[in-house]
């Protein structure tokens, strides 16, 4: 064996891996996650340049499912099939607006998973931060959110909808709900890396979930769904959010700053799981 070999690092993976003090976690979680956006940057780039490789549409199909949920509630409306409460401006936008920021919502929640899952191959292969999968799963998100900008601003020009100044705030009410969806995935995260059926469940229930979330109406104000938007986490956040956009709000409510301080201590107490998860995640991906 020569001498180059000998100074090699060996890095060998087992459940023991990930126990550590929690002072000592907490920062080299931070630290990693600090370290990571570099080759966080160059995956997100990669899975971008392979995922239009492949597509013929491109980034037609940003647009697409908001662009069908709306055409469908706009004709069940219409048609008087069901009866939405008048939103104050023209329900085609209010409808679109709020089926785009509730998407952010939805892709954040599942990102985690996505992001690790597509990176199994690596993960058992090479050592570097896994916290990079992340980082390129987030900017996937933000990109996304660029796109469907274009499309806010379209509607907002074909509706002759003045702009506000409070329109400034949206971006900050779309990061906080980019943050909750992202904290919430972490937690199930580890589970759901050891078990598919986490994934199928969080896909199959967020339609459910935006039928209890005020997305295609206004927010009630009396009855048992104001019950359920009150213990709703995501519904302070994303009405805050289309209020910003629509002009109909000035100041963020005391629910507001509540959720997003929780999401915060959740987004932490997120990464040090998968931290923790990843060398039982990798003896498992590579057993």
């Amino acid at each position: 064996m020569s001498s180059t070999d000998k100074e090699l690092p060996v890095t060998v993976y087992s459940p023991e891996s990930g126990v550590q003090k929690l002072g000592p976690l907490i920062l080299d979680t931070v630290k990693s996650l600090g370290d990571s956006w570099g080759l966080g940057w160059r995956l997100f780039r990669r899975n971008m340049k392979a995922m239009y490789r492949q597509s013929l549409l491109g980034l037609v199909w940003a647009f697409i499912p908001p662009l069908m949920t709306t055409l469908v509630w706009v004709f069940l409306n219409g048609q008087r099939i069901i009866n939405i409460e008048d939103p104050g401006v023209p329900y085609p936008a209010f409808v679109l607006t709020s089926t785009l920021l509730w998407s952010m919502f939805a892709q954040s929640l599942i990102m985690p998973n996505q992001a690790v899952t597509s990176g199994k191959s690596i993960l058992v292969k090479i050592n570097f931060n896994r916290e990079s999968l992340l980082v390129a799963g987030f900017l996937q998100v933000a990109f996304d959110f660029c796109i469907k900008l274009v499309l806010i601003a379209g509607v907002f020009i074909v509706f002759r909808i003045p702009p506000s100044l409070t329109m400034l705030l949206a971006p900050f009410g779309v990061f906080a709900l980019v943050l909750l969806g992202t904290s919430l995935g972490l937690l199930v995260l580890p589970v759901g890396m050891l078990y598919q059926d986490v994934q199928r469940l969080l896909t199959s229930f967020l339609p459910f979930w935006m039928l209890l979330t005020p997305v295609i109406y206004p927010a009630p104000r009396e009855g048992f769904a104001t019950l359920l938007n009150t213990y709703n986490p995501v519904s302070p956040v994303l009405i805050l959010t289309r209020d910003w956009l629509f002009g109909s709000a000035q100041v963020a409510t005391g629910g507001f700053w509540l959720i997003l301080g929780v999401t915060i201590v959740l987004t932490f107490i997120g990464l040090i799981l998968y931290r923790l998860a990843i060398p039982f995640i990798i003896e498992r991906s590579g057993s």
